[in-house]
């Protein structure tokens, strides 16, 4: 048995098995991924294109990567390489099938001409406001336009003006002559084509009108002939409409389909308000590590594995619910647990001085890079005289299960030896600066002779030899799981301390050398990953991807 035949099958796979049984489409199964360029793109579009180009992979076909670039307002060529460079990095290919909206606008325009001469369309004079409120409502039907019962000659001629720019801007529409009594609202007399002088990304102005997404839509999918159009449930209401355009122009139909659309918890998903976060400051950009952008993910350290076992985990559904963030989160940790290599940092560090250690030497021992990971080998860490700890790996005064270092009390050093703390050193405020230590020689590699256990295991890192790259503590950027859920500005439910930066850790030498893209897990720790822009040749700076366990749950648990 194959393994498609293995793994359930959500329900537009069943739709598909279906068509091809029944020979509808030729056999054929040919899907898109048709973003808009007016932002970043985010984990939820990673879903759709998981779907989109993993169903051409699994089936054998196509899938095209087509820009639907139908408003040059928000449209700009920084976005279209973005989404160019995401769709790639998640391991995606879409060969030569790649295209644009603007690539059709002749043949839109000529399409809407002939829904002129057949009398299923319209010019309209009216503002887009009273076009709004003769709309009527979901209990009220709309009232028609004085504009709609034009002659198809004087519709025609004025459509052609408006293709030519002899109207101004916003004066007149070209609208589909539908059912203004229709219970679905996308029905009553939708705008096709709207007045607009603005320079295009890829057209300059060559076209001062534009169509709107729903009219343009479905006749890209007809002319590339998509077979399976998959698209979110905000666009179910829209199927009517897709379906209208294509029967009444009698050309090649898709299918329009309909899933649910990926909700995260602590995590907005919405174009507008992540654009809200980047123009006002609250981030520093569309690839802040703190976004959720493919981008930002990219830079904080997420993997393209990861991300397409997110949207396998999270599967296909008809209905919608929230995904746990921390969903996401284990992803990543799986395909880390295996590929990054292990070092020692110690992010908030107490100096040790080893009492009995010989002065002025120093001493190389063996550390596994990678338990998980055999092919990954062994490495060389420095020991000496003094080392680092990490302060909340010791307790003057330990409370119950406390097994780390307090006063006379053993521990073991990773990969190293036992270490007794016998004299704490403190400031004239009372802080804790220095620890004075012991340790046992014969336990070189982290086991006594003697058979005696230590039920504590620190990491370190030599004094004599470390290093302090910067460190970007990266946490989720928002305190709420449902942020503006309240009713309040979702803003109000950003976690100022999103984003801690430390200058004075103590890493393993080694470390200096990291370079940008670089996966490794701060043993005890985290997962960090050496930043892609800022990092410079021996001046790594190392972002938290994400902790080794999830601290979230506890804090939602408590309440704090």
């Amino acid at each position: 048995m194959s393994e498609m035949e293995k793994k359930p099958r959500h329900f537009i796979e069943q739709v598909i098995d279906e068509d091809l049984e029944s020979g509808k489409y030729d056999g054929r199964v040919h899907t898109r991924f048709p973003p808009e360029p007016n932002g970043y793109l985010h984990i939820g579009h990673a879903k759709s294109i998981c779907l989109n180009f993993g169903l051409a992979v699994q089936y054998n076909s196509y899938c095209n990567l087509r820009f639907d670039d139908t408003n040059p307002v928000r449209e700009e060529e920084e976005y279209v390489k973005s989404i160019i460079e995401d769709v790639r990095w998640l391991g995606f290919d879409w060969e030569d099938r790649l295209y644009y909206a603007s690539d059709y606008f002749q043949q839109l325009y000529d399409f809407a001409c002939q829904l002129v001469e057949s009398g299923d369309a319209y010019v309209d004079d009216q503002s887009a406001e009273e076009i709004r409120k003769t709309r009527g409502s979901l209990t009220e039907p709309g009232k028609e336009s004085p504009y709609r019962n034009r002659s198809v000659e004087e519709n025609l001629d004025l459509f052609k003006r408006m293709q030519s720019g002899e109207f101004p801007d916003g004066s007149r529409v070209l609208r589909a002559k539908i059912d203004m009594e229709a219970n679905n609202m996308n029905m009553r007399d939708p705008v096709m084509y709207r007045i607009l002088r603005a320079t295009h990304h890829r057209t300059g102005d060559d076209w001062c009108i534009y169509p709107t997404y729903d009219w343009a839509h479905g006749l890209e999918d007809s002319i590339e002939r998509i077979t399976h159009s998959l698209c979110t449930l905000e666009f179910e209401d829209h199927r009517p409409l897709y379906d209208w355009y294509l029967e009444a122009l009698d050309v090649y139909r898709p299918q329009q389909i309909e899933f649910a659309p990926l909700n995260l918890s602590y995590t907005l998903l919405s174009k507008r308000m992540l654009r809200e976060l980047v123009e006002g400051g609250y981030v520093n950009g569309w690839d802040d590590p703190r976004m959720p952008t493919i981008s930002g993910l990219r830079r904080r350290g997420f993997t393209p594995a990861s991300i397409r076992d997110f949207a396998s985990r999270v599967g296909i559904a008809k209905r919608e619910g929230v995904a746990d963030v921390g969903l996401l989160e284990y992803c990543l940790r799986q395909d880390l647990n295996i590929h990054a290599e292990r070092r020692m940092a110690v992010l908030d560090p107490l100096k040790v001085v080893i009492k009995n250690y010989p002065e002025g030497e120093s001493e190389e021992l063996e550390a596994i890079n990678n338990p998980e990971n055999e092919s990954a080998g062994k490495r060389k860490v420095p020991f000496s005289r003094e080392l680092y700890i990490e302060r909340e790996d010791f307790r003057e005064d330990p409370p119950k299960k406390y097994f780390r270092l307090a006063p006379g009390r053993e521990v073991r050093l990773r990969y190293a030896y036992f270490l007794k703390c016998e004299e704490v050193v403190k400031d004239s405020s009372g802080e804790i600066i220095e620890l004075h230590c012991i340790y046992d020689p014969e336990t070189k590699g982290g086991s006594a002779p003697d058979g005696r256990k230590v039920r504590g295991t620190i990491h370190w890192v030599s004094a004599q030899h470390a290093v302090s790259p910067e460190i970007r503590l990266y946490d989720r950027l928002f305190r709420s799981s449902k942020p503006g859920s309240g009713g309040g500005d979702f803003k109000a439910d950003i976690n100022t301390n999103s984003l801690e930066t430390l200058k004075d850790c103590k890493l393993e030498p080694s470390l200096i050398d990291a370079r940008a893209g670089e996966h490794f897990q701060f043993e005890r720790v985290g997962y960090f990953f050496v930043d892609p822009l800022d990092s410079r040749e021996g001046s790594p700076i190392f972002n938290r991807t994400v902790t080794l366990r999830d601290k979230w749950t506890k804090i939602e648990k408590s309440g704090k």
